[in-house]
Protein backbone atom coordinates (compact mmCIF):
# COMPACT_ATOMS: atom_id res chain seq x y z
CA UNK A 1 0.00 0.00 0.00
CA UNK A 2 2.70 2.03 0.54
CA UNK A 3 3.37 4.58 -2.37
CA UNK A 4 5.62 7.36 -3.84
CA UNK A 5 4.50 11.06 -3.07
CA UNK A 6 5.94 14.51 -2.93
CA UNK A 7 8.95 15.75 -1.01
CA UNK A 8 9.74 18.73 -2.76
CA UNK A 9 9.05 22.81 -1.54
CA UNK A 10 5.22 22.59 -3.60
CA UNK A 11 2.68 23.84 -1.60
CA UNK A 12 -0.54 22.69 -1.26
CA UNK A 13 -3.78 24.82 -0.90
CA UNK A 14 -6.65 23.21 0.22
CA UNK A 15 -9.80 24.52 2.43
CA UNK A 16 -7.89 24.56 5.58
CA UNK A 17 -5.53 26.29 4.43
CA UNK A 18 -1.95 25.97 2.93
CA UNK A 19 0.79 24.10 3.69
CA UNK A 20 4.08 22.75 2.50
CA UNK A 21 6.01 19.46 1.68
CA UNK A 22 9.46 19.50 2.85
CA UNK A 23 12.38 19.81 0.41
CA UNK A 24 13.94 16.96 -1.31
CA UNK A 25 17.26 17.03 -3.28
CA UNK A 26 15.75 16.72 -6.83
CA UNK A 27 17.94 17.32 -9.27
CA UNK A 28 15.97 16.24 -12.24
CA UNK A 29 12.77 16.83 -14.34
CA UNK A 30 10.64 14.13 -13.32
CA UNK A 31 11.64 11.92 -10.60
CA UNK A 32 10.15 9.46 -7.97
CA UNK A 33 10.18 10.50 -4.22
CA UNK A 34 10.70 8.93 -1.27
CA UNK A 35 8.34 6.47 0.32
CA UNK A 36 5.09 7.69 1.81
CA UNK A 37 2.13 6.46 2.55
CA UNK A 38 -0.68 7.86 1.20
CA UNK A 39 -4.18 7.47 3.82
CA UNK A 40 -8.16 8.25 2.36
CA UNK A 41 -10.10 9.21 5.47
CA UNK A 42 -7.81 6.73 7.44
CA UNK A 43 -7.04 4.31 4.91
CA UNK A 44 -4.32 3.71 2.65
CA UNK A 45 -5.27 3.99 -1.15
CA UNK A 46 -3.85 1.95 -3.27
CA UNK A 47 -2.52 3.34 -6.70
CA UNK A 48 -1.82 1.92 -9.95
CA UNK A 49 1.07 4.51 -10.97
CA UNK A 50 3.73 6.00 -7.93
CA UNK A 51 2.61 9.76 -7.75
CA UNK A 52 6.06 11.53 -9.14
CA UNK A 53 7.74 15.56 -9.32
CA UNK A 54 7.82 16.68 -12.71
CA UNK A 55 9.01 20.37 -13.19
CA UNK A 56 8.64 20.75 -9.39
CA UNK A 57 5.15 19.87 -9.49
CA UNK A 58 3.43 16.61 -7.80
CA UNK A 59 1.55 14.69 -10.18
CA UNK A 60 -0.93 11.92 -9.43
CA UNK A 61 -3.38 9.00 -10.73
CA UNK A 62 -6.42 11.08 -11.63
CA UNK A 63 -8.77 8.09 -11.83
CA UNK A 64 -7.89 6.48 -8.82
CA UNK A 65 -8.44 9.53 -6.41
CA UNK A 66 -11.70 10.67 -8.12
CA UNK A 67 -13.68 7.12 -8.32
CA UNK A 68 -12.72 6.37 -4.43
CA UNK A 69 -14.08 10.31 -3.77
CA UNK A 70 -17.32 9.14 -5.69
CA UNK A 71 -16.39 11.44 -8.57
CA UNK A 72 -17.91 10.32 -11.48
CA UNK A 73 -14.83 10.09 -14.92
CA UNK A 74 -15.33 9.58 -18.22
CA UNK A 75 -13.02 10.02 -21.03
CA UNK A 76 -12.93 11.08 -24.36
CA UNK A 77 -10.19 9.08 -27.18
CA UNK A 78 -10.97 11.37 -30.05
CA UNK A 79 -10.77 14.40 -28.18
CA UNK A 80 -8.50 13.87 -25.89
CA UNK A 81 -10.36 14.90 -22.57
CA UNK A 82 -10.95 13.48 -19.63
CA UNK A 83 -14.23 14.96 -17.31
CA UNK A 84 -14.84 14.47 -13.84
CA UNK A 85 -18.10 15.27 -12.53
CA UNK A 86 -18.86 15.80 -8.44
CA UNK A 87 -22.00 16.31 -6.31
CA UNK A 88 -21.17 18.15 -3.28
CA UNK A 89 -23.96 18.01 -0.17
CA UNK A 90 -23.92 20.70 2.35
CA UNK A 91 -25.52 20.91 4.93
CA UNK A 92 -26.69 24.26 6.94
CA UNK A 93 -28.59 24.99 10.27
CA UNK A 94 -31.20 27.61 10.48
CA UNK A 95 -32.44 28.55 14.37
CA UNK A 96 -36.56 29.61 14.78
CA UNK A 97 -38.28 31.39 17.26
CA UNK A 98 -38.80 28.19 19.32
CA UNK A 99 -35.35 27.60 19.73
CA UNK A 100 -35.23 24.90 17.32
CA UNK A 101 -33.45 24.25 14.39
CA UNK A 102 -33.91 22.93 11.28
CA UNK A 103 -31.69 21.31 8.86
CA UNK A 104 -31.25 21.98 4.87
CA UNK A 105 -29.44 20.24 2.26
CA UNK A 106 -28.25 21.56 -0.74
CA UNK A 107 -26.68 20.24 -3.99
CA UNK A 108 -24.14 21.45 -6.34
CA UNK A 109 -22.57 19.72 -8.88
CA UNK A 110 -18.89 20.55 -10.24
CA UNK A 111 -18.18 19.45 -13.69
CA UNK A 112 -14.16 19.86 -14.31
CA UNK A 113 -13.10 18.85 -18.17
CA UNK A 114 -8.87 18.30 -18.43
CA UNK A 115 -7.87 18.04 -21.96
CA UNK A 116 -4.58 15.96 -22.02
CA UNK A 117 -1.45 18.40 -22.49
CA UNK A 118 -3.03 21.51 -21.91
CA UNK A 119 -2.62 23.62 -19.29
CA UNK A 120 -5.92 25.06 -19.40
CA UNK A 121 -8.94 23.36 -17.65
CA UNK A 122 -12.59 23.96 -17.87
CA UNK A 123 -14.33 24.30 -14.50
CA UNK A 124 -18.06 24.66 -14.37
CA UNK A 125 -17.50 25.96 -17.82
CA UNK A 126 -14.95 28.91 -17.17
CA UNK A 127 -11.40 28.65 -18.06
CA UNK A 128 -8.59 27.68 -15.05
CA UNK A 129 -5.18 27.47 -15.43
CA UNK A 130 -3.10 24.30 -14.24
CA UNK A 131 0.30 24.45 -12.66
CA UNK A 132 1.41 21.72 -15.07
CA UNK A 133 -0.39 20.15 -17.40
CA UNK A 134 -2.59 16.45 -17.45
CA UNK A 135 -0.38 13.53 -19.09
CA UNK A 136 0.19 9.93 -19.25
CA UNK A 137 2.33 8.42 -17.62
CA UNK A 138 2.68 4.42 -17.74
CA UNK A 139 -0.74 4.33 -19.22
CA UNK A 140 -2.17 6.41 -16.37
CA UNK A 141 -3.80 9.74 -16.62
CA UNK A 142 -1.61 11.92 -13.71
CA UNK A 143 -2.55 16.00 -12.57
CA UNK A 144 -1.23 18.11 -10.11
CA UNK A 145 -2.38 16.83 -6.80
CA UNK A 146 -2.90 21.22 -6.03
CA UNK A 147 -5.90 21.45 -8.37
CA UNK A 148 -7.65 17.97 -7.19
CA UNK A 149 -7.74 18.97 -4.02
CA UNK A 150 -8.42 22.68 -4.70
CA UNK A 151 -11.27 21.53 -7.14
CA UNK A 152 -12.85 18.63 -5.35
CA UNK A 153 -12.70 20.22 -1.90
CA UNK A 154 -10.92 16.75 -0.18
CA UNK A 155 -8.99 18.30 2.34
CA UNK A 156 -5.32 17.23 2.97
CA UNK A 157 -2.80 17.20 5.99
CA UNK A 158 0.70 16.02 6.17
CA UNK A 159 2.33 14.53 8.80
CA UNK A 160 6.70 15.10 8.53
CA UNK A 161 7.21 12.58 11.37
CA UNK A 162 5.37 9.21 9.59
CA UNK A 163 5.21 10.77 6.11
CA UNK A 164 1.95 10.35 5.69
CA UNK A 165 0.06 12.13 3.19
CA UNK A 166 -3.92 12.01 4.68
CA UNK A 167 -6.80 12.85 2.22
CA UNK A 168 -10.23 13.47 3.91
CA UNK A 169 -12.92 13.36 1.53
CA UNK A 170 -15.62 15.42 1.31
CA UNK A 171 -19.21 15.40 3.10
CA UNK A 172 -21.49 12.72 1.22
CA UNK A 173 -25.03 12.00 1.61
CA UNK A 174 -25.38 8.67 2.15
CA UNK A 175 -28.44 6.64 3.36
CA UNK A 176 -28.48 6.23 7.03
CA UNK A 177 -30.64 3.62 9.37
CA UNK A 178 -30.19 3.23 12.85
CA UNK A 179 -30.55 0.49 15.46
CA UNK A 180 -33.15 1.16 17.97
CA UNK A 181 -33.44 -1.08 21.18
CA UNK A 182 -35.25 -1.11 24.76
CA UNK A 183 -32.20 1.24 26.41
CA UNK A 184 -32.15 3.95 23.45
CA UNK A 185 -34.97 6.09 24.88
CA UNK A 186 -32.03 8.90 24.97
CA UNK A 187 -31.03 9.44 22.14
CA UNK A 188 -34.74 9.16 20.44
CA UNK A 189 -34.38 12.77 19.13
CA UNK A 190 -31.57 11.55 17.11
CA UNK A 191 -34.61 9.42 14.57
CA UNK A 192 -35.59 12.09 12.38
CA UNK A 193 -31.92 12.45 10.97
CA UNK A 194 -31.70 8.92 10.14
CA UNK A 195 -33.56 7.76 7.13
CA UNK A 196 -34.50 4.95 8.59
CA UNK A 197 -34.81 3.19 12.26
CA UNK A 198 -34.74 -0.54 13.08
CA UNK A 199 -36.77 -1.22 15.97
CA UNK A 200 -35.31 -4.43 17.65
CA UNK A 201 -38.91 -5.05 19.82
CA UNK A 202 -39.14 -9.07 18.55
CA UNK A 203 -37.54 -12.02 18.00
CA UNK A 204 -36.98 -15.61 17.39
CA UNK A 205 -37.42 -17.83 20.72
CA UNK A 206 -35.35 -21.08 21.87
CA UNK A 207 -38.60 -23.06 20.44
CA UNK A 208 -38.32 -21.20 17.64
CA UNK A 209 -41.38 -19.30 17.63
CA UNK A 210 -42.04 -15.58 16.79
CA UNK A 211 -42.28 -13.56 20.09
CA UNK A 212 -42.49 -9.69 21.07
CA UNK A 213 -42.76 -10.76 24.62
CA UNK A 214 -39.14 -12.30 25.08
CA UNK A 215 -36.91 -11.52 28.01
CA UNK A 216 -35.01 -9.28 25.22
CA UNK A 217 -36.36 -7.95 22.05
CA UNK A 218 -39.53 -7.19 23.63
CA UNK A 219 -42.11 -4.93 23.15
CA UNK A 220 -41.53 -1.93 25.26
CA UNK A 221 -43.53 -0.61 27.67
CA UNK A 222 -44.94 3.46 27.48
CA UNK A 223 -42.91 5.87 28.86
CA UNK A 224 -45.21 8.27 30.34
CA UNK A 225 -46.70 9.56 26.91
CA UNK A 226 -44.66 7.99 24.57
CA UNK A 227 -45.89 4.66 23.70
CA UNK A 228 -44.00 2.05 21.53
CA UNK A 229 -46.93 2.78 18.55
CA UNK A 230 -46.68 6.65 19.12
CA UNK A 231 -42.89 6.49 18.73
CA UNK A 232 -43.28 4.53 14.96
CA UNK A 233 -46.07 6.63 13.91
CA UNK A 234 -43.80 9.59 14.91
CA UNK A 235 -41.05 8.12 12.93
CA UNK A 236 -42.72 7.50 9.66
CA UNK A 237 -44.40 11.13 9.77
CA UNK A 238 -40.83 12.98 10.02
CA UNK A 239 -39.75 11.24 6.87
CA UNK A 240 -37.62 8.30 8.45
CA UNK A 241 -38.50 4.63 7.70
CA UNK A 242 -39.47 2.24 10.70
CA UNK A 243 -38.30 -1.37 10.36
CA UNK A 244 -39.29 -3.98 12.60
CA UNK A 245 -36.28 -5.95 13.56
CA UNK A 246 -36.09 -9.45 13.89
CA UNK A 247 -33.83 -10.82 16.04
CA UNK A 248 -32.31 -14.59 15.89
CA UNK A 249 -29.42 -17.05 16.91
CA UNK A 250 -28.86 -20.40 16.56
CA UNK A 251 -27.48 -21.11 19.87
CA UNK A 252 -29.54 -23.21 20.77
CA UNK A 253 -30.43 -24.73 16.97
CA UNK A 254 -33.74 -22.86 16.96
CA UNK A 255 -32.94 -20.82 13.87
CA UNK A 256 -32.01 -24.01 12.15
CA UNK A 257 -35.13 -25.72 13.55
CA UNK A 258 -37.13 -22.99 12.01
CA UNK A 259 -36.02 -22.90 8.85
CA UNK A 260 -35.92 -26.84 8.50
CA UNK A 261 -39.65 -27.05 9.96
CA UNK A 262 -41.66 -25.91 7.13
CA UNK A 263 -45.04 -25.28 9.29
CA UNK A 264 -42.76 -23.77 11.98
CA UNK A 265 -41.29 -21.29 9.17
CA UNK A 266 -44.47 -20.21 7.79
CA UNK A 267 -45.93 -19.13 11.16
CA UNK A 268 -43.17 -17.40 11.55
CA UNK A 269 -43.18 -15.19 8.23
CA UNK A 270 -47.28 -14.51 9.17
CA UNK A 271 -46.00 -13.30 12.37
CA UNK A 272 -43.75 -10.74 11.38
CA UNK A 273 -45.83 -9.55 8.44
CA UNK A 274 -48.97 -9.08 10.68
CA UNK A 275 -47.00 -7.04 13.19
CA UNK A 276 -45.46 -4.88 10.54
CA UNK A 277 -48.46 -4.39 8.76
CA UNK A 278 -50.45 -3.70 12.07
CA UNK A 279 -48.13 -1.29 13.79
CA UNK A 280 -47.30 0.72 10.65
CA UNK A 281 -43.90 0.01 10.22
CA UNK A 282 -42.42 0.30 6.35
CA UNK A 283 -39.73 -2.83 6.40
CA UNK A 284 -38.93 -5.85 7.85
CA UNK A 285 -35.06 -5.89 9.09
CA UNK A 286 -33.92 -9.90 9.69
CA UNK A 287 -30.86 -10.26 12.05
CA UNK A 288 -30.66 -14.28 12.33
CA UNK A 289 -27.40 -15.10 13.52
CA UNK A 290 -25.08 -17.98 13.53
CA UNK A 291 -25.74 -20.13 10.82
CA UNK A 292 -23.30 -21.65 9.05
CA UNK A 293 -20.62 -22.21 12.67
CA UNK A 294 -20.96 -26.17 12.16
CA UNK A 295 -22.71 -28.76 10.40
CA UNK A 296 -23.67 -28.55 6.64
CA UNK A 297 -23.21 -25.16 5.94
CA UNK A 298 -24.44 -25.56 2.25
CA UNK A 299 -27.66 -26.33 3.52
CA UNK A 300 -27.76 -23.56 6.32
CA UNK A 301 -27.42 -21.11 3.48
CA UNK A 302 -30.05 -23.25 1.03
CA UNK A 303 -32.50 -23.24 3.92
CA UNK A 304 -32.03 -19.38 4.57
CA UNK A 305 -32.21 -18.53 1.20
CA UNK A 306 -35.77 -20.30 0.77
CA UNK A 307 -36.81 -18.46 4.05
CA UNK A 308 -35.85 -15.49 2.19
CA UNK A 309 -37.63 -15.59 -0.34
CA UNK A 310 -40.69 -16.57 0.80
CA UNK A 311 -40.93 -13.60 3.36
CA UNK A 312 -39.47 -11.39 0.86
CA UNK A 313 -42.60 -12.30 -1.13
CA UNK A 314 -45.00 -11.63 1.37
CA UNK A 315 -43.04 -8.42 2.73
CA UNK A 316 -43.15 -7.09 -1.13
CA UNK A 317 -46.76 -8.20 -1.33
CA UNK A 318 -47.92 -6.17 1.71
CA UNK A 319 -45.87 -2.83 0.27
CA UNK A 320 -42.96 -3.42 2.91
CA UNK A 321 -39.56 -3.24 2.40
CA UNK A 322 -36.86 -5.86 3.37
CA UNK A 323 -33.34 -5.60 4.82
CA UNK A 324 -31.10 -8.34 6.35
CA UNK A 325 -28.13 -8.02 8.41
CA UNK A 326 -25.90 -10.48 7.67
CA UNK A 327 -22.67 -11.67 9.27
CA UNK A 328 -19.39 -10.59 6.96
CA UNK A 329 -18.50 -12.94 4.51
CA UNK A 330 -14.83 -12.87 6.44
CA UNK A 331 -16.51 -14.16 9.56
CA UNK A 332 -16.09 -17.88 11.10
CA UNK A 333 -20.14 -18.21 9.98
CA UNK A 334 -20.82 -18.94 6.52
CA UNK A 335 -24.18 -19.90 6.00
CA UNK A 336 -24.61 -16.18 4.16
CA UNK A 337 -25.16 -16.90 0.13
CA UNK A 338 -24.67 -12.78 -0.98
CA UNK A 339 -25.52 -13.29 -4.06
CA UNK A 340 -28.79 -15.11 -3.53
CA UNK A 341 -30.01 -12.33 -0.69
CA UNK A 342 -28.85 -9.74 -2.38
CA UNK A 343 -31.32 -10.37 -5.43
CA UNK A 344 -34.69 -11.53 -2.84
CA UNK A 345 -33.87 -8.39 -0.21
CA UNK A 346 -33.73 -4.61 -1.11
CA UNK A 347 -30.33 -3.80 0.99
CA UNK A 348 -27.86 -5.83 2.91
CA UNK A 349 -26.40 -4.63 6.19
CA UNK A 350 -22.49 -5.85 6.20
CA UNK A 351 -22.06 -6.63 10.39
CA UNK A 352 -18.19 -5.78 9.66
CA UNK A 353 -17.72 -6.15 13.75
CA UNK A 354 -16.88 -8.25 16.54
CA UNK A 355 -13.55 -9.33 14.94
CA UNK A 356 -11.47 -8.91 18.31
CA UNK A 357 -12.53 -7.39 21.61
CA UNK A 358 -15.39 -5.75 21.12
CA UNK A 359 -13.92 -3.36 23.34
CA UNK A 360 -11.66 -1.45 20.68
CA UNK A 361 -12.12 -0.09 17.14
CA UNK A 362 -12.46 -3.16 14.79
CA UNK A 363 -9.45 -4.14 12.05
CA UNK A 364 -9.53 -1.92 9.37
CA UNK A 365 -7.96 -4.17 7.10
CA UNK A 366 -10.54 -7.08 8.20
CA UNK A 367 -13.70 -4.57 7.63
CA UNK A 368 -12.19 -3.39 3.97
CA UNK A 369 -11.84 -6.78 3.02
CA UNK A 370 -15.39 -7.81 4.15
CA UNK A 371 -16.62 -5.18 2.11
CA UNK A 372 -14.47 -6.38 -0.69
CA UNK A 373 -15.93 -9.84 -0.78
CA UNK A 374 -19.45 -8.55 -0.28
CA UNK A 375 -19.31 -6.53 -3.70
CA UNK A 376 -18.00 -9.51 -5.45
CA UNK A 377 -21.77 -10.87 -4.92
CA UNK A 378 -23.61 -7.75 -4.40
CA UNK A 379 -24.08 -4.63 -6.23
CA UNK A 380 -23.16 -2.02 -3.99
CA UNK A 381 -26.21 0.40 -4.13
CA UNK A 382 -27.76 -2.57 -2.45
CA UNK A 383 -24.75 -3.03 0.85
CA UNK A 384 -25.12 -1.11 3.88
CA UNK A 385 -21.38 -0.79 6.17
CA UNK A 386 -23.02 -2.01 9.47
CA UNK A 387 -21.01 -0.35 12.70
CA UNK A 388 -20.84 -0.66 16.22
CA UNK A 389 -20.71 2.04 18.07
CA UNK A 390 -19.71 -0.02 21.27
CA UNK A 391 -16.07 -0.21 20.40
CA UNK A 392 -15.71 2.67 18.48
CA UNK A 393 -14.54 6.26 18.79
CA UNK A 394 -14.86 9.65 17.10
CA UNK A 395 -11.71 9.00 14.85
CA UNK A 396 -12.44 5.37 13.94
CA UNK A 397 -16.36 5.69 13.00
CA UNK A 398 -15.62 8.34 10.32
CA UNK A 399 -12.73 5.97 8.89
CA UNK A 400 -15.07 3.12 8.41
CA UNK A 401 -17.27 5.67 7.27
CA UNK A 402 -14.21 6.60 4.99
CA UNK A 403 -14.46 2.66 3.48
CA UNK A 404 -18.45 2.87 2.94
CA UNK A 405 -17.83 6.24 0.54
CA UNK A 406 -14.44 5.17 -1.37
CA UNK A 407 -16.91 1.84 -2.59
CA UNK A 408 -19.99 3.80 -3.40
CA UNK A 409 -22.03 2.00 -0.68
CA UNK A 410 -25.63 2.89 -0.26
CA UNK A 411 -24.90 3.75 3.23
CA UNK A 412 -24.14 2.66 6.92
CA UNK A 413 -26.15 1.11 9.44
CA UNK A 414 -25.46 2.37 13.17
CA UNK A 415 -25.85 0.11 15.87
CA UNK A 416 -27.36 1.53 18.43
CA UNK A 417 -29.05 4.65 19.35
CA UNK A 418 -28.40 4.94 23.27
CA UNK A 419 -24.83 4.32 23.18
CA UNK A 420 -23.54 6.66 20.21
CA UNK A 421 -22.67 9.10 22.56
CA UNK A 422 -22.41 13.55 21.38
CA UNK A 423 -18.49 13.20 20.61
CA UNK A 424 -19.41 10.73 18.19
CA UNK A 425 -22.24 12.27 16.48
CA UNK A 426 -19.84 15.47 16.05
CA UNK A 427 -17.94 13.46 14.33
CA UNK A 428 -19.78 11.57 12.04
CA UNK A 429 -21.73 15.19 10.84
CA UNK A 430 -18.08 15.78 9.20
CA UNK A 431 -17.98 12.90 7.12
CA UNK A 432 -21.95 12.05 6.35
CA UNK A 433 -24.91 14.21 5.96
CA UNK A 434 -27.66 13.47 7.81
CA UNK A 435 -31.35 13.79 6.49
Amino acid sequence: MKKWLLASSLTLVISAGTFAFPAAHVHTAEAAVPSTTIMLDGYPLPFPTAPVIKNGATLVPFRAISEALGVQVSWNQTAQTITATATNHNSTTNSTTNSTTNSTTNSTTRKIVLTMNSKMASVDGKNVSLTIAPQTINNTTMIPLSFFSQQFGATVNWNAATRTVAITSPIKDLYTMGFYAISSYDERAHVPDLDAVAYGWSRITTDGEFSTTSTEYKWPQAAGTDTPESLIQNTAANGTAPYLMVYAVDGHGELTRNLENQELQNRTIQAMIDTATAKGFKGILLDFEGLGWSGDKAKARSDYNAFVQKLSTAAHSAGLKLTLALHPLNSSYTGYDYKQLGLLADDLIIMAYDYTDKKSPEPMDKVNDAILMALQNTSPAKLILGISLSSENATSVNAKIGLAKRYQLKGVALWRLGIIGQNNWAAMQKSITFK
